[in-house]
């Protein structure tokens, strides 16, 4: 090796630290791809007659919405195979969201399977029946102990929508019994055997949880952007966590099943998380509770500028950030299981690692191969190890993208022009660009800031898919 001044020898450590903490990502990443999963086969459902099936509601929280966006939402339930008398649809709109209380019930008309529960200000005595079943029970920890033990003014979201809801309709030991609780957001889209999902599933695990896709990919940049992160995550990576009960899972907030005897066991969901899936699928996961994974996608949208993109995102990382923080003590966490809770939120902070690893390793290799005297040897080869791994991992994601395309894209040219889109320059311009979603999240984590929904704004983009039943060809697709 030759000579260097200090500032090579600085440089030289700042690039070694680059290529080191890279490394890290795909160890990270070869764990994670390495679980098994725990998959739902739906078509055992037809061999339990229907006097075997559970009754399961689905809780349909809302805020602001378009009417037409939840006749969208309305028509796929309509068209799922499940016997009217054991099913429930329930939605759950705010006292003073007025003009989406009339657009449900307009919707009453056209959909009568649809319920609406309207949900009053914390401070109506409807309201003791949570606070009651609180009392009683320690595993609701945020209501017992923390910064907000014995808040009763709830933030006015999703979360909290949802808490009433179920308590109103199964607060009890008796009411609960037998009874499966899913929910979705404004936008979700089920397939057809949503619900048989949950008859297969349940039979062999505790929670069930439904992958989901876009069905706006190619709506404009920022939607194809977004995309990808369904195609990597939720239709990709998110499955091992199943990992037969071994690594502690989150749930995706949406086309998920539990018992409501164990949600209510568990105290419900906590109020105070800027989103309430990691940690009420680690509180499940500490419990015993085995996590399945239903393959048949639900349809939803994804924000079609950069502006919605990040509000949505900087919302889920401040739930990520809170989730894996003062929670894991309260559940018990040891130190292991913290690390591999941790291990869950990891890929998504390490994005932006891509934009300067892979080019920085590349040129380590190139000047290996050039014959330039600079790098140690096993630096080189981990530098050669990041571009291999970057390869075989990116080609994978490529071949699973371009087949979940097809759940959604009718036309050869409609997948290709997604696969264009998000064609590697562009997507290590979107990984930098998840800095600030990260950056913004981390500063509401640290400020308390995530008391507000700040809800995805919704289009209606699915409308067209939906309506030529394009849902139902994405199932047998999956299937």
């Amino acid at each position: 090796m030759p000579h260097f001044d200090a500032v090579t020898i600085g440089l030289l450590v700042a690039f070694a630290t680059c290529q080191g903490l890279y490394f890290l990502t795909f160890l990270v990443e070869i764990y994670l791809f390495s679980r098994p999963v725990n998959w739902v086969r739906v078509s055992e459902a037809r061999n339990i007659p229907e006097r075997e099936y559970p009754n399961i509601v689905l809780f349909y929280p809302v805020l602001n919405e378009l009417e037409s966006t939840m006749r969208t939402t309305m028509l796929s339930i309509s068209r799922m195979k499940y016997p009217s008398t054991l099913s429930r649809v329930i939605a759950l709109p705010n006292w003073n969201d007025t003009a989406t209380i009339a657009a449900l019930r307009r919707l009453q008309g056209a959909f009568p399977f649809l319920e609406v529960e309207v949900v009053p200000p914390t401070t109506d005595p409807s309201w003791n029946v949570v606070w009651q079943a609180w009392d009683q029970n320690p595993k609701a920890y945020w209501w017992h102990e923390g910064a907000h033990a014995h808040q009763r003014d709830l933030p006015p979201k999703k979360t909290r929508q949802l808490i009433y809801g179920f308590y109103r309709s199964y607060g009890d030991a008796e009411r609960a019994n037998g009874v499966l609780v899913d929910y979705i957001d404004a936008d979700s889209c089920p397939p057809p055997d949503h619900f048989l999902g949950a008859v297969a599933g349940m039979r062999h695990y505790d929670v069930l949880q439904a992958q989901n896709v876009a069905g706006n990919l190619n709506t404009s940049l920022a939607a194809s952007w977004c995309a990808l992160d369904h195609m990597a995550w939720d239709g990709g990576k998110y499955a091992h966590l199943s990992a037969n009960g071994r690594h502690p899972y989150w749930v995706l907030g949406k086309g998920l099943f539990f018992r409501a005897s164990d949600l209510l066991e568990l105290g419900s969901l906590h109020p105070w998380m800027a989103i309430e899936d990691p940690e009420v699928g680690m509180r499940f996961w500490k419990n015993g509770k085995r996590l399945g994974i239903i393959e048949s996608p639900l349809i939803e949208e994804v924000p079609v500028t950069f502006r919605r993109a990040i509000t949505q995102r900087k919302r889920w990382v401040c739930g990520f950030f809170q989730s894996l923080g003062e929670p894991l003590d309260r559940l018990g966490f040891t130190p292991w299981e913290k690390f591999k809770a941790w291990m869950n939120f990891l890929p998504c902070m390490s994005l932006w690692i891509n934009t300067v690893g892979l080019p920085t390793g590349a040129w380590g290799l190139w000047t290996f191969i050039s014959g330039a005297d600079i790098l140690p040897l096993p630096l080189v080869g981990v530098c050669l190890f990041n571009v291999v791994a970057f390869t075989v991992t990116m080609s994978a994601l490529y071949a699973r993208t371009w087949l979940r395309t097809g759940l959604v894209l009718g036309s050869l040219r409609g997948r290709v022009a997604y696969m264009l889109r998000v064609n590697p320059l562009s997507v290590a311009i979107w990984w930098a660009v998840w800095l600030i979603p990260l950056a913004i999240g981390l500063w509401m984590y640290l400020r308390d800031r995530s008391r507000v929904w700040e809800r995805t704004e919704k289009i209606n983009a699915n409308k067209v898919l939906i309506e030529q039943d394009f849902g139902g060809l994405a199932h047998q697709r999956a299937a």
